[in-house]
């Protein structure tokens, strides 16, 4: 031990560990005495990869690291925040009351890998620094990995790979060390996956050439993969999935196995022998293995019977005794194992020798891979939480708020700025999602312990089945379905500055502020947004919130002193491309003073602050700015009268009413109270109220007039999309039918070529062959006269009557007719005329079309 301690320094000096392996292994040696003469090689090099563990893991992580923030700058480097260095204070506040730590929790879950989800989480927590080109990449590399999964569910699945034993298994390569078994399998996992993830997207885009458009820019990251696929085969040849050496590896290996197997068995039968015969005097014994020696087990008093010598020793648990007659062969036994140890250690040296030929690019496909990871953690989420690829919106010209560069995913109505149909705050959403999970998994498990019951018990009547409140767990589980989280609408035209939200404390207004500005990082991020499509953003330079409690006794500020504190720091570090959240403003002092000093911050936003202000309050006199400056708008949230509670959707355009009145009056208060309050509140107030109220009902009117041309919309398209599917496939079956005919026509054809083919050679056959020459009188030319044995109707398809043969004319003349393109002749075989519209002089062949139907024949077989 004390020489081990002695290498421990060394960790300084990684270049030295190599050189010094042999000089501290000398100097382990005296130590141990004997047991070191059997110790393998392997066994040596095991405490020095131990040492160099912590090594590689630091230059594989440094290998790692770049690539989370590759895109970002580190806190000391953010120029950000209107010239503050660094994530400031207000910033981090900002993201601490939006929670958005947590979010990035959910979405780092997602990842394959333990690298894969600290990157993800890091990558998430800085890419908040992005540009506006850095954020259209990072949603192009989330639809591109989206595609790739509606392509093919599980092509990118990162089960396979252990990136900690890939890590550790690149460092004690590169430091000098043989891999072990599991090393080496991950290795080749790693390899596979690449590999296989190449060949699939390559199948893709060959099957479809547009996959080649929907997969970029991942689909070049992957094809630049560097993967040694002799190297993974190698491995899977030598190594079992378990991380043992085969015994196929080397020869040696084999030899040193199979004695290891011949000694277990010699001392196997010599133990059952010894154990037989004492067994036989009814003394209780069982073969045991201390340390890989063969020994007996027994009690204490049965230990004088044996000549041999003790391993272990117990009271409770008896005593090991290693016989005699076994201390041969187990020291045999274990320089066996020592020599499989020797082995199995070559082996692994020689593979390890071929993976160093290729460290450097091991390390980029992990790096890559990880970064792929990312991706695909941002793309299982939004794909998980039904979210929509965002229009990012890049707003440079302070007087047109609605110019915009880039490409937009979907196209949207260009009056609107901020456009989120039916958006969700994705950690209620999460959160609701996994409650219900958890209600139906506690009804599963109860409904499988009350089967179970009865099947071991035969019978479980109810009173045994009262611990297990089946019913209510089922009710949990429809309560949770039908309470799920209410989407809400976010429609901000292009003039709006700041928006003004106006409703009762837990009608959910602040979810909206968190919505809004979990919707833009997340975007900015290259994450979806979690509404309905189209979804239309700006791109935020920075995202300020002053939501909560922010009272803070370190620094002696009250909760309107913190507030203040806060959106004097916003006010500040915001510039013209910034959101700014700002809950209950005014609140927590006197009302008057408070509407005032809220009135005065929000006109300051809307003159020369954010891109755009989003604030909640109580104070009706915040109202009436959108009257005296067009750059306000108002929103209230809806409450329902009737049942007395918030329905959490906004109503836009609408300031919200007073109903503290009108509830005490449905809760009872006595009439004189009420009645005495409203004269109090005066009329005026109450025509206003009057005036909001049918203001609210003509909105929730356009809206049921909304949602039925929605529906309706819906309905087209479904209708749209069923006449698609029908054209499709009437298309399929004329495609189909046409096929078929053809194929009948080509049988058809078939048999005709074989008929007329069989009439030829038959013709042919019947013909005399043999031209006699005759020289007639006064005429040197030789006229070549067939004869021919057909009469009659055979006269017809005489072969004279084609090119090149000539037939006996009146006045000694011969006439020549040769056929042309465009001639009509009369086929024999089909009986039937027939255009030419191919001649083939050197093969003697001619191509004609009757009908539908086209031949290829011999001139012979034609006539004009």
């Amino acid at each position: 031990m004390e020489a081990v301690a002695r290498v421990l320094p060394l960790h300084t000096q990684p270049e030295m560990l190599s050189s010094s392996s042999s000089r501290t292994f000398s100097s382990i040696q005296p130590v141990l005495g004997r047991t070191i003469s059997i110790v393998s090689t392997a066994t040596k090099t095991r405490a020095l990869k131990t040492i160099s563990k912590s090594i590689s893991s630091i230059r594989i992580r440094a290998s790692v690291e770049p690539l989370i923030r590759q895109t970002t700058s580190t806190p000391s480097e953010s120029e950000g925040c209107g010239g503050g260095g660094g994530k400031t204070t207000v910033i981090l506040n900002s993201l601490r009351v939006l929670e958005w730590d947590k979010l990035c929790d959910v979405v780092s879950s997602f990842a394959g890998t333990s690298l894969g989800r600290q990157a993800t989480k890091e990558h998430l927590w800085w890419s908040l620094d992005q540009t506006y080109e850095g954020s259209l990449r990072l949603l192009e590399e989330t639809s591109a990995a989206i595609e790739i999964h509606k392509y093919g569910d599980g092509i990118i699945n990162f089960g396979g790979i252990d990136d900690q034993l890939v890590t550790s298994a690149i460092g004690h390569a590169r430091d000098g060390f043989p891999v072990n078994g599991k090393e080496a399998m991950a290795i080749a996992a790693l390899l596979q996956f690449a590999d296989a993830l190449q060949i699939n997207i390559k199948t893709a885009m060959k099957e479809n050439a547009d996959m080649n458009r929907r997969f970029m820019p991942l689909a070049d990251l992957i094809m630049e993969w560097v993967t040694n696929r002799s190297l993974a085969k190698l491995i899977f040849q030598l190594i079992n999935e378990d991380g043992s050496v085969k015994d196929s590896a080397s020869p040696k290996l084999k030899q040193a196995r199979a004695r290891v197997q011949e000694l277990e068995r010699r001392l196997y039968q010599l133990m059952v022998k010894l154990v037989s015969n004492e067994q036989s005097n009814g003394m209780p014994l069982e073969v045991s293995n201390v340390d890989g020696r063969w020994c007996i087990k027994a009690s204490n008093e049965q230990l004088t019977r044996f000549d041999g010598l003790l391993l272990t020793s117990g009271s409770d648990v008896g005593s090991s005794v290693e016989p005699l007659s076994a201390v041969p062969l187990n020291d045999e036994l274990q320089l066996a194992k020592a020599l499989v140890a020797d082995a199995e250690a070559e082996v692994l040296k020689e593979l390890t020798a071929k993976m160093q030929l290729d460290l450097d690019d091991m390390e980029n496909l992990l790096n890559n891979i990880i970064q792929l990871d990312m991706v695909n953690a941002r793309a299982t989420y939004s794909l998980s939480f039904g979210g929509t690829c965002p229009d990012l919106l890049l707003v440079e010209d302070k007087s047109d708020h609605s110019k915009a560069e880039g490409q937009s995913s979907y196209t949207t109505r260009t009056e609107w700025k901020l456009y989120l149909p039916k958006a969700h705050h994705p950690l209620l959403l999460q959160q609701h999602r996994f409650s219900l999970q958890k209600a139906k998994k506690d009804v599963a498990n109860a409904t499988a312990e009350i089967r179970r019951r009865r099947l071991r018990e035969g019978y479980t009547s109810q009173k045994e089945e009262s611990d297990i409140d089946l019913p209510e767990l089922q009710l949990k589980v429809r309560e949770l379905e039908d309470a799920c989280p209410v989407p809400v609408d976010f429609f901000v035209s292009k003039e709006t500055r700041v928006l003004l939200i106006t409703g009762p404390n837990t009608g959910g207004k602040t979810i909206c502020l968190k919505t809004v500005g979990l919707a833009a990082m997340m975007a900015k991020s290259g994450l979806y947004v979690l509404c309905s499509e189209p979804a239309r953003i700006p791109w935020f330079d920075f995202v300020f919130a002053d939501i909560g409690d922010e009272q803070s006794l370190s620094q002696s500020l009250s909760t309107f002193s913190g507030h203040l504190k806060q959106i004097s720091d916003i006010r500040v570090k915001s510039t013209s491309q910034s959101l700014v959240l700002l809950d209950e403003i005014g609140a927590g002092t006197n009302p008057l003073e408070g509407a005032a000093l809220g009135m005065s911050v929000l006109e300051s936003f809307a003159d020369a602050g954010a891109l755009l202000t989003m604030a909640t309050t109580h104070h009706g006199e915040l109202k009436t700015l959108k009257y005296s400056n067009q750059g306000f708008e108002n929103a209230c949230m809806e409450f329902d009268d009737v049942n007395l509670k918030p329905t959490y959707k906004i109503l836009w355009g609408v300031p919200g009413r007073s109903n503290a009145i009108n509830i005490a009056e449905r809760l009872g208060l006595p009439k004189e109270i009420v009645d005495n309050a409203r004269e109090l509140y005066g009329s005026a107030s109450t025509e206003i109220n009057e005036v909001i109220l049918d203001m609210e009902r003509f909105k929730q009117h356009v809206q049921e007039h909304i949602h039925e041309a929605e529906h309706f919309l819906k309905l087209s398209k479904d209708l749209h999309g069923k006449l698609l599917v029908t054209e499709r496939k009437l298309i399929e079956h004329g495609s189909s039918l046409r096929n078929r005919k053809w194929q009948q026509i080509s049988e058809i054809a078939s048999a005709a070529r074989s008929i007329i083919h069989k009439k030829l050679r038959e013709h042919r056959a019947s013909v005399v062959k043999p031209l006699q020459p005759v020289r007639e009188e006064g005429n040197s030319q030789p006229t070549a006269v067939v004869h021919s044995q057909y009469s009659g109707k055979n006269d017809s398809a005489h072969p004279a009557a084609v090119k090149g043969v000539r037939e006996p004319s009146s006045g000694n003349e011969t006439a020549e007719k040769v056929l042309k393109v465009g001639d009509i002749v009369h086929v024999g075989s089909l009986g039937r005329k027939a255009t030419v519209i191919e001649v083939k002089q050197s093969r003697d062949e001619v191509v004609v079309q009757a009908g539908i139907l086209k031949l290829k024949l011999k001139t012979s077989d034609v006539k004009i």
